[in-house]
């Protein structure tokens, strides 16, 4: 059986009317609705027939049908006009980070916010991957006589300050010159390329205060241990909207989806290179997802890949609005964090 013109043009009108409405779709529906140029019985075969070939499936309950997963992906290939976003939501966008948001944690909640509200649906942004990040500067800046903070500068902005414990005998000039010697060793290498092993093979340059080096590698340490798998969500609650989501356990469900944050960090780390991915019900590699898509892209500094954003929610999904969102808001986020710390 071959998937021709009239066929498809009935499936789409199908996914419309289903995405529009939440309610199964039945022949003389289509046959109202939509100016296909046949007959109520005529597009009635044609459904039986897309059902036997997997594009619709017949709920229990009713005598419409609803597009498959099958469908939904031949739709994302095939018959979806990515819609732009209206001016007024760019324009909320650009402005969003014309407040010059200094700190990366606040542009990624933003981004997960503005995010949410543009398309309805649950947006999830994964902090930067440590492994991604590049060190542009260490310095240890002198607390007291007994106290130092350990401040890295990277090309994400600055991470939290460590305090480390010094000996009473260090002065600021020798703690300038142990910062030389961390920057000759780490200076332009992301943490993924940070071997440890190279600041305790110059425990002779540290002379008597070799002890230091234990304090300094704990501490550097603590920056790899530090979870590069946050994740920040906007409108968790948005999927109330959707009438599939009215009822309690299935509700209950997403929300407890939303608590598996290993699960979510696994999916949207997979994420790579340009473009907007599209994953869609049963596509889902993860049995909590499989009455899901998620739609996502990577977000960047210059070439290097930093995190991922993407939004999720039900199958019937307007993907054509979501696909414009994610791939506008990745390209935005990209260019701010490019500009601010990409020099």
């Amino acid at each position: 059986m071959r998937l021709d013109e009239r066929k498809i043009r009935i499936l789409q009108a199908i996914i419309d009317d289903f995405i529009s409405t939440a309610e199964p779709v039945g022949s003389r529906t289509i046959a109202k609705k939509y100016n296909l140029g046949v007959s109520s019985a005529t597009i009635r075969n044609e459904m039986s027939d897309l059902e036997e070939m997997g594009y619709l499936e017949q709920p229990h309950t009713s005598a419409g049908r609803i597009p498959s997963d099958k469908a939904y992906r031949f739709y994302v290939d095939r018959l979806m006009k990515v819609k732009s976003l209206k001016k007024e939501e760019t324009e909320n966008i650009k402005q969003m980070y014309r407040n010059k948001i200094s700190q990366i944690e606040q542009v990624i909640c933003n981004t997960a916010k503005i995010l949410s509200d543009i398309t309805n649906y649950t947006s999830i942004v994964l902090a930067p991957q440590m492994n991604s990040i590049v060190i542009k500067h260490i310095q240890l800046v002198p607390i007291d006589s007994r106290l130092a903070l350990l401040v890295i500068v990277t090309n994400a902005g600055i991470l939290k300050d460590t305090v480390v414990k010094i000996p009473e005998d260090i002065d600021a000039d020798y703690l300038n010159r142990i910062s030389n010697i961390l920057n000759k060793l780490y200076k332009n290498k992301s943490f993924g390329q940070v071997n440890l092993d190279d600041l305790a093979g110059v425990r002779k340059e540290f002379a008597r205060n070799s002890s230091l080096v234990d304090t300094l590698i704990d501490a550097l340490s603590d920056h790899y241990s530090k979870s590069d798998k946050d994740i920040y969500y906007g409108g968790t609650t948005n999927i109330f909207n959707f009438p599939e989501y009215q009822d309690v356990v299935r509700a209950r469900s997403f929300l407890n989806l939303l608590e598996e944050k290993e699960l979510l960090y696994k999916l949207l780390s997979k994420a790579e290179g340009d473009g907007v991915t599209v994953s869609i019900g049963t596509e889902n590699p993860y049995e909590e997802l499989r009455e899901c898509s998620i739609v996502s892209a990577t977000y960047k500094i210059g070439d290097r890949v930093l995190g991922s954003i993407g939004i999720i929610g039900p199958t019937r999904m307007e993907y054509s609005k979501a696909v414009s969102a994610m791939d506008y808001m990745a390209k935005t986020l990209s260019y701010y964090l490019t500009s601010l710390y990409g020099k």
